[in-house]
């Protein structure tokens, strides 16, 4: 080997850097750094058969895997040309059913797979049952520890209630999000989880227990630790176990588990509202229940293979994939194809340690644009408003006259609209794509934030008044929950190179988290100035705002590998806004405003032949339609 990355034991190759000419290399066409044309292509393609047997066979030795040298030059083969699996004579049919079925039956894949997904997004519910518990607690325990912020009292108090409930995000936005970085390559994806886990079971206990507004404050700052951690690994892990067609799907069920956290967090608010003095305690600390099986489930799921490929640990990786495919070539040819497309990386990362890895999110063209994608909409998920609903529904429906008792179950119909419109995200992320979804709904947001604000001028004692602004809340979150909602941790945790996926996504989490501090801490002495009418008419205004962004800046990345990302966002941003300015807007113009009916949408990406792009060119199998 060559040279090995600072950051990982993943070796550096030479001989994969070119390949094609007459020595029988192929020579690079498409730059990683500056992809004017917007190609899309195999790290694979075109090689030499004879080079890429040789190529298969050094690496095995390398990788101490010789004795799966058949497999993997199979799985070589598959991997350089998938659409044309079928004219590749070392497969027998068993083999060709099961690369015909990734196409005909995308959802049948090991129950491993599902269960390690869906058990680390069980510790989501961490993060939205404890958004709920603070919501209905905030009726409460600010009169219990000494801090009332009913109006008479004095300003301070509404600053510390806002700093209290701000905590987690604070320790999770400076301190939480940034150890996962070294966490996760000392102790990997599930080491990681584990230690998170264990923060998020044990502070909710304590804040449970807190007998001053201090004590509450500091657990709270344990618990954001443990969020932090967690909110920027289990994407990762979940993002880097599945498949490419059904990525989007699997890695959402973190939103989706975030969503059912909230609704669970508002029925345990409503069970423990008349137990008396201590119904704030048990609202805090039974945000404890799903960290449960998420400390004793995660060492049963397999390790991320990416991360073994990362540490040089390639038979380790190839045993992961076995549990998270349906067969050993389709293990074999993830594994090659990784280990070539990471080899592609390295020729524009080079070795790195944390704080360069941190500065190279500006720098590296490549990595710049996933950074500014990223932040584009972890940022749009705070300034859409919907954590405005999330921390302060039951204070904002009790100014609007309901008791506290009308206002938890108006908060808990807020929580079961999130949680149901969560759903169709499964269906849709993947087929409609992830920029499509967010350009649906944030205009729909806007408009139903400025509805529910124009609901306050009904007259009180009218029964409409409450029936309506809980109305439009409920059509709020009825847009929220299948577009921003899945969308940001999903999309951020698979836009990065394995190189800086982990700082990459504690920049994306500590910025959707960091402004959810702000919001929190802000939000009480925002809604006593502008009143509700003017609160929710401001977060309107920033929807429009981010719809503009993501318009501009939030490039598709629906069904296509981890690795093919790379050419995505090697595309310049320059280039990316001059197509959507003076190529998608006036075709949308034209097609849906003057209602002309006309040719497609030029394309902005290119597929090379050798990317599989949902057709099968030999049997004219077609998946889902890929194009973005």
């Amino acid at each position: 080997m060559d040279h090995i990355n600072e950051k990982s034991d993943l070796p550096i190759e030479t001989h994969y850097e070119q390949a094609g000419n007459e020595t029988g290399r192929r020579k690079h066409s498409v730059s990683l750094n500056n992809n004017i044309t917007a190609r899309i292509q195999n790290p694979l393609a075109g090689i030499p058969r004879a080079t890429l047997m040789q190529n298969v066979e050094d690496f095995a030795a390398e990788s101490q895997m010789t004795e799966y040298i058949p497999l993997l030059k199979k799985g070589a083969l598959v991997a350089q040309d998938p659409p044309a699996f079928e004219s590749v004579a070392e497969l027998d049919d068993t083999e060709r059913d099961a690369l015909r079925n990734e196409v005909l039956h995308k959802w049948r894949h090991p129950r491993s797979l599902y269960l390690t997904v869906i058990l680390c997004s069980v510790g989501a519910a961490v993060q939205g049952w404890d958004q709920t518990g603070s919501n209905g607690a905030n009726l409460t325990w600010p009169d219990a520890l000494g801090v009332p912020d009913a109006p008479g009292n004095p300003a301070r108090n509404g600053w510390i209630v806002g700093v209290v409930n701000a905590a987690p995000y604070i320790a999770s936005a400076f301190l939480g999000c940034w150890m996962s970085d070294p966490l996760n390559n000392y102790f990997g994806r599930r080491g990681t989880i584990f230690v998170s886990a264990v923060f998020c079971l044990l502070s909710v206990i304590g804040s449970a227990v807190s007998q001053t507004w201090p004590q509450l404050f500091v657990t709270r700052l344990l618990l954001g630790i443990g969020m932090g951690c967690k909110a920027s690994t289990v994407p990762i892990y979940a993002a880097e176990n599945c498949p490419a067609v059904i990525r989007g799907a699997l890695v959402m069920s973190w939103q989706m588990w975030t969503a059912f956290g909230i609704f669970l967090g508002f029925c345990a608010n409503l069970a423990v509202v008349n137990t008396g003095t201590i119904a704030w305690r048990l609202q805090l600390g039974s945000a404890f229940i799903p960290a449960v099986p998420l400390v004793f489930g995660v060492y049963f799921c397999p390790e991320s293979p990416r991360w073994y490929i990362k540490k040089g640990r390639y038979l380790d990786a190839y045993k992961s994939l076995t549990r998270l495919r349906n067969t050993h070539l389709q293990a074999a040819r993830d594994l090659y194809y990784i280990h070539a497309q990471i080899i592609e990386e390295s020729t524009i990362i080079g070795q790195s340690n944390y704080v360069t890895r941190f500065i190279e999110l500006f720098t590296i063209p490549r990595v710049r644009r996933a950074t500014l994608a990223s932040f584009v909409v972890m940022l749009a998920q705070q300034m859409c408003g919907i954590n405005i609903i999330a921390f302060y529904s039951s204070t904002i429906f009790a100014q609007a006259g309901a008791s506290n008792i009308s206002a938890l179950f108006a908060s808990w119909g807020f929580g079961l609209v999130n949680f149901v419109f969560a759903w169709p995200a499964i269906w849709t992320i993947d087929t409609w794509g992830r920029r499509t979804l967010l350009l649906f709904t944030f205009p729909n947001m806007a408009w139903t934030l400025l509805a529910a604000g124009f609901c306050f001028f009904i007259p009180g004692h009218s029964p409409a008044h409450l029936g309506m602004i809980a109305l439009f809340v409920f059509v709020f979150a009825a847009f929220y929950s299948p577009g921003e909602g899945p969308v940001p941790f999903t999309y951020s945790a698979e836009v990065f190179p394995l190189s800086h996926r982990e700082v990459g996504m504690a920049w994306a989490v500590a910025t959707c988290l960091g402004w959810a501090a702000v919001l929190s801490i802000t939000f009480p002495r925002l809604l006593s100035v502008f009143g509700p009418t003017g609160a929710f008419g401001f977060y309107a205004g920033l929807n429009v705002c981010a719809f503009v962004m993501i318009f501009l800046w939030v490039p598709e990345t629906k069904q296509r590998t981890l690795e093919e990302l790379d050419y995505i966002f090697a595309v310049p941003t320059r280039t990316h806004m001059r197509y959507q300015m003076f190529t998608v807007a006036p075709w949308w113009f034209k097609r849906y405003v003057l209602f002309r009916k006309g040719g497609k949408c030029p394309e902005l990406y290119q597929f090379d032949d050798a990317v599989a792009v949902g057709t099968d060119r030999k049997t004219g199998v077609r998946g889902d339609d890929d194009s973005s």
